[in-house]
């Protein structure tokens, strides 16, 4: 459970999104990962709180039907798979990009389709497949960013391969810490969060958990702690030992750093890093998306037939579908720079689109965790993983989200991601309403 958090977070959204979120704020992007991170473990231990009473797999969609109103399920379910689908879609553009970097003359949509179609067989096999190489996945990438830290701050205060230490002065010396100001800190904020999303996928494989309460309150806790120390660990590498007015000009922050460091063999091993996070994110989109479309369909919410399971008992439909979805994001890497040539940013454009869809799930999960207290007084007695200082944190968190969904619409380079979300779950809300009505009028 804590390597399918780990996969479905430490992904593209570090890698390729740390780029433009230092390009927003600078140097005080630390203090963005920081602020989302403790939001993001309010949400978390919210989730926790209800999940240990009721294990459930597709647990905060269950949640929102139980405990606001069934459309809050079905939006809350939808928006995963639209999250996890739109989420793919930027890592395949981004697997393309990688990919240029060892065959600079090759199509961006070959490695793209050649990843995705490795990756439908592997989920069609067995959720054992999908965990075991999640697990690996991952630890490539916790593995590649403890030793960078470790380099980095080696690096940072004593010097290595013959280059002197670089101290601490890149963080404020290109035209201060928060070079963006408050706006330029606030743009940054939407990425941030969004490369947090996927976090919640510890409540989706909570019911398949042999022992899971023991297990989840071990997963909370440790999970969040990781990823707080590797995002902010990373990212202190990177804007310390390289200008952060420079990294527009090179590819990989990872990679620039590396060379900056003067470990230049490392290139390669990073570009291979980032890769396998790549997939790694697209894997566990498939996985988190084609639950959800179980749940559906269990709720007769979908078509029946997304609950048909193969011989190894995995939702093969849904795997299908879900992969198909993704295989889009190789269609719009192709003619979005034909149609729109003066679009630099692909990848910036398609991973904004699942900010809000991707906040529905953390919405839902701290308004339920609210009815949930009310509704049940009685559970929270002996209950040992309460939510600290609840009910007064879960609105803060939830004004918190809504100011940052603001600040992205000001920025320009957001807001059109933020209105196709809004499209999206608008569409969803319409089509679920016509549905329940022709229900009950039959």
């Amino acid at each position: 459970m804590q390597m399918i958090a780990l996969g479905g977070t430490i992904g593209v959204g570090l890698f390729m999104g740390a780029k433009s979120t230092i390009g927003w704020t600078g140097p005080s992007v630390l203090i963005a990962y920081a602020i989302a991170g403790l939001f993001l473990y309010l949400i978390m231990r919210a989730l926790g709180e209800m999940l240990y009473v009721d294990p459930s797999t597709g647990s905060f969609s269950k949640f929102a039907s139980e405990y606001i109103h069934p459309v809050f399920g079905y939006l809350t379910a939808w928006s995963n798979i639209f999250q996890f689908i739109v989420v793919g879609m930027s890592e395949v553009i981004a697997i393309g990009e990688y990919m240029e970097f060892w065959f600079p003359g090759l199509p961006v949509w070959v490695p793209g389709v050649i990843a995705i179609a490795l990756l439908m067989i592997a989920n069609l096999i067995s959720v054992k497949m999908f965990g075991e190489l999640e697990f690996w996945f991952s630890l490539i990438k916790v593995v590649t960013i403890v030793l960078m830290i470790i380099v980095g701050l080696i690096f940072i205060f004593f010097g290595l391969a013959g280059h002197p230490a670089t101290g601490l002065s890149n963080l404020w010396a290109h035209g201060g810490f928060f070079t963006g100001g408050f706006n330029g800190f606030m743009f940054a904020l939407a990425l941030v969060l969004a490369s947090y999303q996927g976090i919640e996928l510890v409540g989706i494989t909570a019911g398949e958990a042999e022992d899971p309460q023991p297990t989840l309150v071990r997963a909370i806790k440790s999970t969040v702690s990781r990823i707080l120390i590797f995002y902010i660990g990373a990212i202190f590498v990177i804007v310390t030992i390289y200008p952060w007015n420079g990294l527009n000009e090179v590819g990989s922050p990872f990679v620039a750093t590396f060379e900056k460091a003067g470990i230049t063999f490392a290139a390669g091993i990073i570009n291979f890093v980032v890769l396998t996070a790549a997939l790694s994110g697209a894997n566990s989109g498939i996985y988190s998306a084609s639950r959800m479309s179980y749940t559906l369909a269990s709720e007769n919410q979908i078509p029946k037939v997304f609950k048909k399971l193969n011989s190894h008992n995995v939702p093969y439909i849904g795997v299908i579908t879900i992969t198909l979805g993704i295989l889009l994001g190789v269609f719009l890497s192709v003619v979005i720079p034909l149609l729109f040539p003066g679009t630099n940013n692909i990848f910036e454009l398609v991973y904004s689109s699942s900010v809000l869809p991707g906040m529905v799930p953390w919405v839902v999960i701290l308004i339920s965790h609210l009815r949930f207290r009310k509704q049940h007084p009685e559970l929270l007695k002996d209950h040992p993983f309460k939510m600290p200082l609840s009910p007064y944190t879960n609105y803060v968190t939830l004004a918190f989200l809504a100011i940052t969904l603001v600040y992205m619409f000001i920025n320009p380079a957001t807001r059109a991601s933020l209105l196709v979300g809004v499209a999206f779950l608008i569409i969803m809300t319409i089509i679920y309403f016509i549905r329940f009505n022709d229900k009950k009028a039959n």
